[in-house]
C-alpha cells in the first residue's frame, strides 16, 4: 500500500510539473492560436492550428513579412457574443488544455496578418503594374498573396500611408477577402497596430498534419526596401560641409 501511494504521489507530482512548466512556455515562449477566417489564404486555412513565438517583439524585431498574433486595436473586429454556457466539466478541462497552451479560447478575440509596413515606412498601392511599394520599391508578392482569378491588382483600393513611430500596417494574404489595415482607416487606430498589442509571430502550422510547414516571412521580397522615417518624427538634418 505504502508504494503505491508514493507511486501516486510521484505521478501527481510529474502532472504538476508538466503543467506548470507548459504554462510557463505558454505565458513566456510559445502558445497555439486557431484560424478562424479565410483572410490568410492560401498561407492559413479557416481552423488551421499555428504556434506563435511570444518572444517578438520584446526580445525579437518584427520583420516586414512576418505573420503575427495581435490583439484587437479597437473596432476591428464585430462585438464578441456572450459565451454559451458549458457543462463545468467539459469547462473545467477546456481551461486545463487553454493553461498548457494546447486549445486557444480566446483565438476570435485576436488577428493574424502579415506585416507590411514597420515604423516610418511608406506604404502605397498600387503602381502601374498592379504591386505593393514601401518607401517606393515595389513588391512581388505572387509567393504569398491570392487574388481572384484575372486580377493582378494586390489591392482593391488604392492607398499611401506612412506608418507611425511603434506601430504596423498589416495586411491580409487573401487581399480581396481580408479587413486588415487598409479597411480599418475609419478607427481609432487609423488602421495602424500598435508593436504593444503584437502577441508574437506565428511560426509554425501544427494542425492539420497536411498542413504542418514553417512559415515563411519571404525576406527577399523586402530585401530591397530601405528604411522610413516614422510619421510625425522630425526629419533628420543633413551635416553641413566643413
Amino acid at each position: 500500500m505504502q508504494g503505491w501511494r508514493a507511486f501516486l504521489r510521484d505521478v501527481a507530482l510529474i502532472l504538476l510539473a508538466a503543467i506548470v512548466i507548459s504554462f510557463l512556455i505558454k505565458t513566456f515562449l510559445i502558445r497555439s492560436f486557431y484560424i478562424p477566417s479565410a483572410s490568410m489564404e492560401p498561407t492559413l486555412y479557416t481552423n488551421d492550428r499555428i504556434i506563435v513565438n511570444e518572444l517578438v517583439p520584446d526580445l525579437m524585431p518584427i520583420e516586414r513579412g512576418d505573420v503575427v498574433v495581435f490583439k484587437d486595436p479597437g473596432g476591428w473586429l464585430p462585438p464578441t457574443p456572450p459565451a454559451a454556457d458549458q457543462n463545468p466539466v467539459a469547462a473545467f478541462f477546456d481551461w486545463l488544455l487553454s493553461i498548457v497552451g494546447l486549445t486557444a479560447p480566446d483565438s476570435n478575440d485576436h488577428l493574424i496578418k502579415r506585416v507590411i509596413g514597420l515604423p516610418g515606412d511608406t506604404v502605397a498601392c498600387c503602381n502601374d503594374f498592379g504591386q505593393m511599394t514601401v518607401n517606393g520599391v515595389p513588391l512581388d508578392e505572387t509567393s504569398y498573396v491570392q487574388l481572384p482569378d484575372g486580377v493582378t491588382k494586390v489591392s482593391r483600393d488604392d492607398f499611401s500611408v506612412t506608418v507611425p513611430a511603434k506601430s504596423l500596417w498589416v495586411m491580409g494574404d487573401n487581399r480581396y477577402n481580408s479587413k486588415d489595415s487598409r479597411y480599418n482607416q475609419d478607427t481609432p487606430s487609423k488602421g495602424f497596430v500598435s508593436e504593444d498589442l503584437v502577441v508574437g509571430r506565428a511560426i509554425l502550422i501544427s494542425w492539420p498534419v497536411s498542413h504542418w510547414s514553417w512559415l515563411d516571412n519571404y525576406p527577399l521580397i523586402f530585401s530591397g526596401v530601405q528604411e522610413g522615417q516614422p510619421a510625425g518624427f522630425p526629419a533628420l538634418m543633413a551635416r553641413p560641409h566643413d
